[in-house]
């Protein structure tokens, strides 16, 4: 069975153009940049009418949490993936801070077989490392595992890595890319004991950028960036937050740099004012900061020192997050949300939406070096997205898919709206609805 997507608004590989896409089985077999030309055979071919629409590559987001194994009341593979593909990310990559945590390749193998079972889109899993499991961290396959993570600040699922021996030597014999979080321990330690001095247990949110300060964070990242300079790794820099870090980082093209920078919609949407509405419900790790950290964020993603554009998306139950500020967990939920933000982004003109499938599709498939996806082309696979670009919808309750049932979005409207999301050539969301059929496949790297 074939599909012809006709008389899109493709945009792809820093161009909008009006044309079609053919799709053969898995892959993206002819892409016709104008008409498609009169003669041709459309026997046996299903045509979807694309008019007024846009047509992109699916988004790739290399960080979430999806919670599974082990802590599943708060997500699951199937129950977030599923919101990926009605947000039209097509590829994940998840973290290995789970119950057990991904830290053997036993327990990173069980992860690929469920996700193989009920994924609804494209799949990849970090390999975890801790102070004690070096070995296991070695024996990863550069071409079937996205990277390894490591914690260089703890967060949920604490797997701080802070032995100085272990952390040189997973620099030094990587066999692929290593991802950080980095959050300095001391300085956050030490900004928490300050403001338990002063607030007791009752500490503001607000307090929370200070807690976890662009301190902390210079002083972690700045330690990745010397560790990868040293030993020559792969390195990517996880959900940056502050303008500090952004002197650590240089502009040019992803596929040139070694070292890498992403950073997370929320971290480019919310700042420090917004904590007085939403609370602990945009607490995260680190912590969205000051209007300046934002805006230095947005002046170096349009410059190119930030490579990716992602969410670490981590739901949490509600009633987990209505904590108080020591214990209400860090995370929230964004997949289904992070490509129709950015999308409201560029129409308000702080990116173009070329820039943005840069960011979402074409850099995360040349910094992980992923086979065959992240752009329209013919032979690569068919995972691609329709977006209406003038059909306002707002976020609520009734429209969420996560598991968890809540956005730190609620209540946002939104101009553009995913209408279709294909996977390897297959349909997997359409008009609001969810195929449950549809599975996904593992992603492979070069």
């Amino acid at each position: 069975m074939k599909t012809l997507i006709k008389d899109a608004t493709i945009v792809n590989e820093g161009l909008k153009f009006k044309g079609s896409v053919l799709i053969d089985g898995e892959t993206i077999e002819k892409i016709f940049p104008q008409l498609v030309p009169a003669d041709f055979n459309l026997e046996g071919t299903e045509v979807i009418d694309a008019s007024g629409l846009l047509l992109i590559p699916g988004a790739i987001d290399d960080q979430v949490h999806f919670r599974e194994p082990g802590l599943t009341h708060k997500g699951e593979i199937a129950t977030e993936s599923r919101a990926a593909a009605a947000g039209g990310v097509t590829t994940y990559m998840e973290m290995p801070n789970t119950n057990p945590q991904a830290v053997t390749q036993e327990e990173l193998q069980k992860k690929y077989d469920r996700a193989a079972e009920v994924s609804a889109v494209n799949y990849s899993f970090f390999m975890g490392a801790t102070n004690t499991n070096l070995d296991e961290v070695l024996k990863t396959d550069p071409t079937q595992v996205c990277g390894i993570k490591v914690f260089m600040g703890s967060s949920t699922g604490n797997m701080l890595v802070d032995d100085e021996q272990t952390l040189s030597e997973i620099f030094k014999h990587a066999p692929t890319l290593v991802a950080t979080h980095c959050e300095d321990e001391a300085t956050i330690k030490k900004n928490t004991e300050i403001a338990r001095q002063r607030y007791g247990e009752n500490v503001p949110i607000s307090r929370h950028c200070h807690i976890r300060s662009d301190e902390a964070c210079y002083i972690s990242s700045s330690k990745a960036v010397e560790l990868a300079s040293k030993f020559d790794t792969r390195l990517h820099i996880l959900h940056l937050s502050s303008a500090k870090e952004m002197s650590l980082f240089s502009p040019g093209k992803v596929s040139d740099k070694k070292i890498t920078a992403e950073v997370c919609v929320h971290h480019l949407w919310f700042d420090e004012r917004d904590y007085i509405e939403k609370g602990t419900l945009i607490k995260w790790n680190p912590s969205i900061k000051c209007t300046t950290d934002k805006e230095a964020l947005w002046e170096a993603l349009l410059t190119d020192k930030i490579d990716v554009i992602a969410t670490d998306h981590a739901p949490h139950t509600l009633e987990e997050k209505s904590n108080t500020y020591f214990k209400a967990p860090s995370g929230g939920p964004l997949v289904q949300h992070s490509l129709v933000a950015m999308l409201e982004m560029s129409k308000k003109g702080f990116i173009s939406i070329e820039k943005v499938i840069q960011k979402m599709c074409h850099a995360p498939a040349d910094l992980f070096r992923i086979n065959k996806r992240g752009y329209i082309r013919e032979g690569y696979f068919a995972d691609l997205v329709l977006v209406d670009p003038n059909d306002s919808w707002i976020v609520s309750p009734a429209n969420i898919l996560y598991k968890c049932g809540w956005s730190p979005f609620d209540g946002t409207k939104f101009s553009h709206k995913v209408v279709s999301t294909f996977v390897n050539g297959q349909l997997v969301y359409d008009q609001d609805k969810i195929k449950n059929d549809i599975r996904g496949k593992r992603i492979t790297f070069q």
